[in-house]
This record gives C-alpha cells, sequence and structure tokens, in this order.
C-alpha cells in the first residue's frame, strides 16, 4: 500500500510544520525520484528482452542445432547479433496534457502577461481555440503547486465523503489521523482509499492547515482581506481579487483547490432524491459552516505555538467568516482574470518596457 523512494536521501519528505514553497518542493523531489525508478526498472526489463532474444538467435544459428546435426548456413537471414534496444527517445516523452516549466519557453508578449499575472494553462493561449472569442484566463502560476497531501484528501472526500453527515465536525481517530500524518512525513507514497475514515482524512487536512508556519493567506496580508468584511458587492469582490493577485504562487493554487473542493462540499449540503425517489441525505455543511471550521486555519494573525495564537476577537472571528464565504461563493469568479485586465497589464508593460 505504501512505497517510499526517499532511500535515495535527495531531501527530506517531511510534509507538516514547514512553509508551503518546500512542501511543495519536497513533493516535485518525490515525484521525480518515482519517474526515476520506473525508467530504472523499464529499462532493465527491456535489456532484459533484448538479451533473451539475443540468446534465442544465437542458439538458432548454432551449428549443431537442438538435434545435434547440422544445419546449413543459408537457412539463417542475415541479420546482426547484437542487442536492439528500443529507441530511448520514448523516454522523455510526456504523457498528458502540455506543460510549461520555464516561463522563458512562452512568446514573449504572453511571458510578460503570464510573469504579471501569475497565470498558467497554456493550452488556453493557442489562438486557434480562442479565435473569436473573449477568452478569460485562470489566476495560476505555470506550473501547479498543490501539496500532494492536500490534493489527495480534497479527492477522497469528494469521491467518499460528500454524502456523509457533519463532514469536518464529527470527531475522528487520533490515532489513525497521527498515523497517517506520520506516513506523509516519512516521504511514504499514501493511497487514500475507500478504506480510509472520510473523518479522518477530513481531521488531517484541517492539521495540515492549522499547523502551516506559513498560513496559508500570508499573514502580512491578514488586515487588508478582513477589511473587505465591510464592504459589499462588486466593491467587495474587485477587492478581494486584488488580494488574491498578491498571493505567493502556491497559496494562490492550493487556496484555489481548497475553496473548490469545499464549493462542492457545500453544494452537497441540503438532501436530495435520487432518479428511483430515493432520499439521498446531505452533509449539512453549509457555506456558512465551512467557512467557521477553516477560517480560522487560513486566515492566521499569529503562527501556531505563538502566544496569544489562539485568542481572537469577536470581530475578527466575525469578519474571518464572512471573508471566507464570499471566497468560497465566488472563488471562480476571484481567480479568473477579465479580458479588460489582461490588455490593461499587457500595456502598461509595453508602456514601462
Amino acid at each position: 500500500m505504501h512505497a517510499c523512494p526517499w532511500q535515495l536521501g535527495y531531501c527530506s519528505p517531511q510534509t507538516f510544520g514547514i512553509p508551503l514553497f518546500q512542501v511543495i518542493a519536497n513533493d516535485r523531489a518525490y515525484k521525480q525520484l518515482q519517474e526515476a525508478v520506473k525508467k530504472s526498472r523499464r529499462l532493465c526489463l527491456e535489456v532484459e528482452a533484448t538479451v533473451t532474444r539475443f540468446r534465442a538467435q544465437r542458439q538458432k544459428r548454432s551449428p549443431m542445432g537442438r538435434s545435434g546435426g547440422l544445419v546449413p548456413c543459408e537457412v539463417f537471414p542475415e541479420e546482426p547479433l547484437y542487442p536492439a534496444f528500443l529507441d530511448n527517445s520514448s523516454w522523455s516523452q510526456r504523457r498528458g496534457a502540455m506543460s510549461v516549466d520555464s516561463i522563458t519557453d512562452l512568446s514573449d508578449n504572453t511571458s510578460k502577461l503570464l510573469e504579471a499575472l501569475q497565470l498558467s494553462h497554456p493550452h488556453e493561449l493557442d489562438p486557434r481555440r480562442s479565435l473569436g472569442k473573449k477568452k478569460m484566463l485562470s489566476l495560476n502560476p505555470i506550473t501547479w503547486q498543490v501539496p500532494r497531501i492536500v490534493d489527495r484528501c480534497c479527492k477522497h472526500i469528494e469521491t467518499h465523503g460528500l454524502q456523509t453527515v457533519g463532514i469536518f465536525r464529527v470527531g475522528s481517530s487520533k490515532k489513525r489521523v497521527q498515523q497517517l500524518r506520520e506516513e506523509f512525513d516519512r516521504g511514504l507514497d499514501v493511497f487514500l482509499d475507500e478504506h480510509q475514515s472520510v473523518h479522518d482524512v477530513a481531521a488531517l487536512l484541517k492539521e495540515f492547515l492549522r499547523d502551516m508556519p506559513d498560513s496559508l493567506i500570508p499573514r502580512e496580508l491578514y488586515t487588508a482581506f478582513l477589511s473587505t468584511a465591510s464592504m459589499e458587492g462588486p466593491a467587495q469582490l474587485a477587492a478581494l481579487q486584488l488580494l488574491l493577485f498578491l498571493l505567493p504562487p502556491c497559496h494562490s493554487d492550493t487556496l484555489h483547490r481548497l475553496l473548490r473542493f469545499l464549493s462542492e462540499v457545500a453544494r452537497h449540503a441540503e438532501s436530495s432524491w435520487g432518479p428511483d425517489g430515493q432520499e439521498i441525505p446531505g452533509n449539512k455543511m453549509t457555506v456558512s459552516n465551512l467557512a467557521t471550521i477553516f477560517g480560522p486555519n487560513i486566515l492566521q494573525k499569529e503562527k501556531p505555538g505563538e502566544k496569544d495564537a489562539g485568542a481572537m476577537n469577536f470581530e475578527d472571528s466575525t469578519a474571518i467568516i464572512l471573508v471566507l464565504q464570499r471566497l468560497i461563493e465566488h472563488y471562480q469568479t476571484l481567480f479568473t482574470v477579465s479580458p479588460e485586465m489582461q490588455r490593461d497589464v499587457l500595456r502598461r508593460l509595453f508602456q514601462t518596457d
């Protein structure tokens, strides 16, 4: 169930209690080690298959043959007796969607825009796709930077827990959560399947966010985000979007993934009816309930463990809940850059050249 490629010892596999950018770096090193192991295994299999074919060719060309009699040379075609290795060009090919690892791989104009707005998804920039359309770009960095633990926890609950009543509120097994935490911290490839308790995975996700030394929304922006609670309507959303532009890429991506997940959980809060007339229970976790639980983990004024870190006045607590509600409800709009803003940024960039 678990595999650990960290014996090669390139870096620490730690996940909890370290800066988010370091978690991303550890995940990236983990992925590279996995790919190296897979490539090595594939190469070994190909070498083994080639040696087997080579031996078979030599046996067939033996003058004695299996029967011990002489075999005419013209029976065998003139084929070279050396290993014919597979073309290794396929090893470097990348499966899946196109990705850009360096901003310099993009065209100059696109590079400037992405660098200014921390955008990604180069396929969105294909002129053949957007010809004649008013294209919107999403607010994400060039490479998708979401910790493995966050994405796996979200996917597990999206698959197995959307109908679980009281998700994030019902207690979990501290022993099992601690075990999962230690496995992630040891660099194990932790697979969260249907056998894992949804409540344990939910608690693990909350612990990860709570223990981040640099909160998901940086503390430098704490007061600015809370100030948007007194705004209303389009002005509030515009202010929140501008603040989101200031987030480091890994924080922006992880927050976006979390908000998308919380929005999906809230969508299943109310009970519904299946096609056969059977009632499908809701999880009772409305946007307000989710904002109340996750707000203090995402917007933190003090670092975990510092004096008064757990203390919060009523005004701040209310503002945090309201702000996170708006982020959950409008995350799609907030993480999308309008064509008008794209043109404005490009114009300003050209003016500064």
